[in-house]
């Protein structure tokens, strides 16, 4: 999915430190204008941002479960906190990040990260496609008159849009700097692109004093440390009620997207595991954040691409990129507010373009009609709504449609044994789904006395398949005539012991020595040798 991104991170020259430096820096540079912009959406202090980004992205640096990820304050989690700052206030939201820090720290001690892997690929198609569109329309703020923008959910805004002059000096040098990023790896992979592509453009922005919007346009950046503070909430059951279910779909979608870019990155990279510990630091890292004024945050899809890109392989990157920031906010802020916006915007352009799974159009003509219409419907509901959102609803109509299909191929090849006995070989498993279609294989009334239910190639999932088992049984008591079950396997025969309403008897059979045969009645079961 990612070839040609994978092809230039085994090119990079990962090993050395300034490699690893400057990604941190490129990476620094980048989080600026994205942690200010989110923190507008959640109607906080950009400081309060930046300083989530900072604390976030440190910590999950040092202790998550993929070194070269990186985390900060993201759009995701802001426009879940809008409401809650507009109707309680900022103490609050950082009452509410504490608890959601701690609800991921559990969430990562029970290893329930595990289960990201029922994503599906499709879904993982629909998340990344969704994530470059939702990052390129996060840009065109940025072409807005200085002061009449603001900032939404998707950085889509009823601001004055740029003409004339101004606009066309923006777009040449958006344009510069995606040019510079993609002729800077056929010069040198030691300097990493996107920020020779800021460098330059920054350079000639302030050496030609171009009138053009910059970082301090924006907000100012500039602040001291952050400190240690205690939210200013009652400690009382009324203020759990209010930050909980904030908390909850905070620390929901934090993970996913932390999860999700931790499997992206793994992909490209070559890395596996560590969804537990990337758990585990996301709260931690939220957790701190809440008592140091931060609006907490989760994982970069668009960051963490300009790390890989720019070389960043192991936690020095991240660490670096943390404390790039803390020193932009304490030491740099006149500098780094200089940067001109269309820099930085070219950059993410390019991010989008390497992000985006430009071979899913391919893929679309290929695969089955329902998994095209999964990366379509998680694209859309990614950009539309949210990814937490949007992953959910991909994964069970995956579900769904996965289970809609073995429901239809539930069958039976029918024979009749020289003893007499009709035999029902099943094909196909045996679930909620296919329980109806089951019981449709059978004719109690033309079998003859003794009937044998074969599942050597089928398998009883859940209770519905426990119940058809029992409404077939029924069926055939009723008509006076033996059922017997074949080839269960072990959990099969759990599944069998543990309803309640069978009563099991087995015994191993003695030349495949597992257990093969199981007579059935209604509340009487006898051994099928």
């Amino acid at each position: 999915m990612f070839s040609d991104l994978k092809g230039r991170v085994r090119d990079a020259d990962t090993g050395h430190l300034p490699t690893e430096l400057l990604a941190g820096l490129t990476v620094a540079l980048a989080l600026v204008p994205e942690a200010v912009a989110f923190a507008f959406v959640a109607g906080v202090h950009p400081l309060v941002g930046l300083y989530a980004a900072f604390i976030v992205g440190l910590i999950t640096a040092v202790f998550g479960g993929r070194p070269g990820m990186i985390s900060g304050a993201t759009g995701a989690l802001a426009v879940v906190m809008v409401s809650l700052v507009a109707t309680h206030g900022v103490e609050y939201l950082f009452a509410t990040v504490v608890l959601m820090g701690l609800i991921q720290i559990a969430v990562g001690v029970l290893k329930w990260g595990k289960f990201i892997r029922l994503v599906p690929h499709p879904v993982m198609l629909g998340f990344v496609n969704g994530l470059a569109i939702v990052i390129f329309l996060a840009q065109l703020t940025q072409f807005q008159v200085p002061g009449t923008a603001e900032v939404g959910a998707h950085g889509m805004s009823g601001g004055e849009w740029m003409s004339g002059w101004p606009l066309t000096l923006m777009l040449i040098l958006v344009v510069a700097t995606m040019g510079i990023i993609w002729v800077m790896p056929k010069i040198t992979t030691k300097f990493p692109a996107p920020l020779a592509g800021i460098a330059i453009v920054a350079l000639i922005v302030i050496v030609f004093g171009l009138d053009v919007p910059r970082v301090g346009d924006l907000a100012s950046i500039e602040g001291g440390l952050p400190m240690f503070h205690l939210p200013m909430v009652p400690l009382t059951f009324e203020t759990f009620e209010i930050i909980l279910p904030y908390a909850l779909i905070l620390s929901a979608i934090g993970l996913i997207e932390s999860l999700l870019t931790l499997n992206l990155v793994g992909e490209i990279t070559g890395k596996r595991g560590g969804a537990s510990r990337e758990c585990i630091a996301q709260g931690a890292a939220n957790t701190v954040t809440g008592f140091f004024g931060g609006m907490g945050g989760c994982a970069m899809i668009g960051q963490s691409m300009i790390n890989v890109k720019s070389g960043g392989r192991t936690r020095i990157s991240g660490i670096s990129a943390a404390l790039f920031l803390l020193l932009f906010i304490v030491v740099a802020a006149p500098l780094i507010e200089q940067i001109p916006l269309a820099a930085l915007v070219g950059v993410m352009f390019m991010v989008v373009i390497g992000t985006f799974a430009w071979n899913s159009f391919n893929i679309m003509r290929r695969v089955p009609l329902s998994d095209s219409a999964v990366i379509v419907l998680v694209t859309v509901v990614t950009v539309m709504y949210d990814l937490a959102t949007a992953v959910v609803v991909g994964v069970i109509v995956s579900a769904l449609t996965y289970a809609w299909n073995n429901a239809t191929r539930i069958h039976a090849k029918r024979y009749d044994t020289p003893e007499g006995a009709r035999v029902y070989q099943i094909q196909g498993p045996l679930f909620f789904g296919s329980s109806e279609g089951f019981t449709e294989l059978f004719e109690p009334a033309n079998d003859p006395s003794s009937v044998i239910v074969d599942f050597a190639d089928s398998r009883v999932v859940d209770q519905s398949a426990l119940t058809a088992i029992e409404a077939v049984a029924e069926k055939y008591e009723a008509a006076g005539k033996t059922l017997q079950l074949r080839h269960l396997s072990h959990d099969c025969h759990q599944l069998l012991s543990k309803a309640g309403q069978l009563i099991v008897d087995s015994d191993d059979d003695p030349e495949y020595e597992i257990a093969t045969d199981y007579s059935v009645r209604t509340g009487i079961l006898a051994g099928g040798h």
